[in-house]
């Protein structure tokens, strides 16, 4: 299709049509349509001919140098890559509405104002070597262990991190007493056993991997990536249980084994693209585009599977369903809320629906940081209080203390007989919230969801707020949130709080089961800063299995020291392994030497021991006997005086040069420019001071100074 009326499918299609010649592109727009409308028998929104956006056509000029530049030769390479549409969408936005989202008319930093300016601030592409990273030590050690070892992703993760003592335990058997000693050198602990716990294995039809904040879809291609292996793994595994969820309502009894369901392994390979993207992959984002992004990257990725396994176009089955959610309010009006909710019984249901609905209004700002789960959970609880109470419990208020305008709201309990109602309460309310989300009030269909089966939007966000996953990845937004969302933050992330990406790590992990793992790549200041002492103390250090040390130069485009690292609720070892890559040149190099003995830049340190230090900081390279000084000693503050920000002068461009831009007869203490200590690059025992500073005003300043 790409060399516009001279492509070889046009010509082709030509053959079969000879009046296209007399159009006036030679058809070749017309032949796009048809393309498109097979495309969208899947593929739904980006190639629906019906949708607003398109009727839009470029004109034949600019269709030709679009079709130049996806031609030229050194882009070539490009195209086969899963990730290249996304990277591409890192630059929709252009410089100017980065700008705007960040700075305000005067161009001073300003915190986010709704959900579009969240999303601008944090399209940030995630480099592939940090998502195999985060993707091989949680999704790839959770297979490792189930398999105990036994497993061609030993070979085919290169950045999964194994200790050189592991032991395997049996199920039943748990690990003796140890305590490691913390004056042990790194040899030393190094040669501690490790016990990993026995980790049952699983059907691959219920692992089930959520990327909270997925962006283009980055973190999930690679998972799909092995996927495949784990699949095939588990096919040839005759003990591998039958799934506990039900895989295809299509096969019948769904306790079945995968290789019952497929009996050989060209029918598993027919099938495991779409088993993949139906069942284990799950990802949330607040901007619409993003989520239609990752959702056709992922079918991409499902075609370049069919195709390496020798399925032509016309034997592939169609993919019906990804778990790609958009988080946005439920759609509708509130008049055509509340006429849908008078038809439901019991009242209460109605006003279940409604509650959700206003909750939902946030969506479009807090994406994962929104717990409707729980939202729908405590709305039924405190009505199932008032219905244990008896009649007069009934005019009672909903959620009086939170909601302004919760009194006018009660709970209508007429019709609720019985405890069996509040058995199924929830269920029922989110089955009439995806009937609602579904339909518009005059019947016509409402959805614009990519894949035929997917659920529909408002109600998609739900679905997977309800469920618990085995691996959470993310490169989470981070910094300042809208104002609202910062509200939500204070309520329901209490000390993970003062950065987006902590509330994100604290929400993923709840969202996980009891041996789940997850992985994000985040800025490294929360390991040292004391507004974040509460998050390392209580959502960090006791769970932290890897942690890698990145600095700048990791996050494309963010001038942002990164780190990545690995939590994992039920870990039980004391030491926990850190990459000091801080100033390596090669990072992905160092993290790669990560195997069974460790590279020069890895460490093996104890957790136990940031815990004793004041805040917690986390200083791995400190010295035992720096340890124990400042875990027994006062600290400055308050004993011996005061620690607070130096001079700023807010404008340095106004008032700030580097030395060589200033004549020496000018630099001195009485004189207009003197030397000035604003901090600079490391530097163990001296660092320069390459800067001046002037106190004079503006109009004072010499001419090319203020030009």
């Amino acid at each position: 299709v790409s060399k516009g009326d001279h492509s070889s499918g046009l010509k082709e299609f030509s053959g079969l049509a000879p009046g296209m010649s007399e159009l006036p592109d030679d058809g070749y727009r017309l032949y796009l349509e048809c393309l498109f409308d097979e495309l969208s028998i899947e593929v739904k929104v980006l190639f629906d001919r019906r949708d607003p956006a398109s009727l839009l056509w470029p004109r034949r000029q600019a269709l030709t140098r679009l079709l130049a530049i996806l031609n030229q030769s050194d882009l070539a390479s490009v195209w086969d890559q899963d990730e290249t549409i996304g990277w591409v969408y890192q630059y929709f936005n252009s410089d100017a509405d980065r700008k705007k989202a960040r700075y305000d008319d005067k161009g001073r930093p300003r915190p986010p104002q709704n959900g579009y300016d969240l999303a601008v601030r944090n399209q940030f592409f995630t480099s592939r070597y940090v998502v195999e990273f985060l993707t091989d030590n949680t999704l790839g050690r959770i297979w490792y262990e189930m398999r105990q070892g036994d497993t061609q992703l030993v070979e085919r993760c290169s950045y999964l991190v194994r200790r050189p003592t592991e032991v395997f335990l049996k199920e039943d058997e748990e690990s003796p007493e140890q305590k490691a000693d913390e004056d042990l050198s790194q040899e030393g602990l190094l040669l501690q056993p490790v016990y990993i716990p026995f980790r049952a294995t699983k059907d691959p039809r219920d692992l089930k991997i959520l990327d909270p904040a997925c962006g283009s879809g980055h973190f999930l291609l690679y998972c799909f990536d092995l996927l495949l292996t784990i699949y095939e793994e588990a096919w040839h595994d005759h003990d591998c249980p039958p799934p506990k969820d039900v895989p295809e309502p299509n096969l019948g009894t769904p306790a079945r084994q995968l290789r019952e369901d497929y009996r050989t392994i060209r029918a598993l390979r027919k099938a495991v693209p779409g088993l993949i993207l139906r069942h284990n992959l799950h990802g949330i984002d607040i901007d619409a585009r993003c989520a239609q992004i990752a959702a056709f990257a992922l079918w991409m990725r499902a075609q370049r599977a069919y195709n390496e396994f020798g399925f032509d176009r016309a034997s592939r089955p169609a993919i019906r369903k990804t778990n790609i959610a958009i988080a946005e309010p439920m759609p509708g009006e509130t008049d055509l809320l509340k006429e849908f909710t008078s038809t439901l019984q019991p009242p209460l249901l109605g006003q279940l629906v409604e509650v959700i609905f206003e909750k939902m209004l946030l969506a479009g700002e807090a994406g994962s940081l929104l717990k409707i789960e729980e939202e729908l959970r405590d709305a039924i609880a405190k009505a199932r209080e008032q219905w244990a109470h008896g009649p007069q419990a009934e005019q009672m208020s909903l959620f009086a203390a939170e909601r302004p305008k919760a009194d006018q709201l009660r709970f209508d309990l007429s019709g609720i007989t019985d405890d069996r109602f509040w058995q199924e309460a929830e269920a029922q309310t989110t089955a009439a919230l995806r009937q609602f989300s579904e339909a518009r009030a005059d019947g016509t269909a409402f959805r614009r969801s990519l894949f035929a089966d997917d659920a529909s939007r408002g109600f998609a966000f739900i679905d997977l707020c309800r469920q618990e996953y085995d691996v959470a990845l993310m490169n989470p937004p981070f910094g300042e949130a809208t104002t609202a969302v910062y509200e939500l933050q204070q309520r329901q992330y209490n000390g993970a709080h003062g950065d987006l990406f902590a509330s994100f790590v604290r929400r993923s992990t709840s969202l996980l089961g009891k041996h789940g793992r997850l992985g994000a790549i985040t800025s490294r200041a929360f390991l040292l800063a004391p507004r974040m002492s509460a998050f390392r103390e209580t959502d960090f250090l006791p769970f932290v299995d890897v942690l890698a040390d990145l600095g700048l130069g990791v996050m494309d485009e963010a001038f942002v020291e990164a780190c990545a690292f690995i939590l994992a609720p039920s870990i039980t070892d004391d030491c926990f392994w850190v990459c000091d890559a801080l100033r390596c040149d090669n990072k992905a190099t160092a993290l790669s030497q990560c195997g069974v003995a460790g590279g020069e830049q890895w460490l093996a340190v104890m957790r136990r021991t940031f815990l004793k230090l004041p805040g917690s900081a986390i200083i791995y390279r400190i010295p035992s006997e720096s340890i124990a000084s400042l875990a027994s000693l006062p600290t400055f503050e308050p004993v011996a005086g005061t620690a607070r920000e130096g001079m700023r002068t807010f404008a340095d461009e106004r008032f700030v040069r580097l030395a060589w831009e200033v004549h020496p007869d000018d630099i001195g203490v009485e004189r207009r420019w003197r030397r000035y200590a604003k901090g600079g690059e490391f530097a163990l025992y001296w660092g320069d001071l390459p800067l001046l500073l002037t106190f004079d005003s503006l109009n004072e300043l010499p001419f090319w100074c203020r030009c």
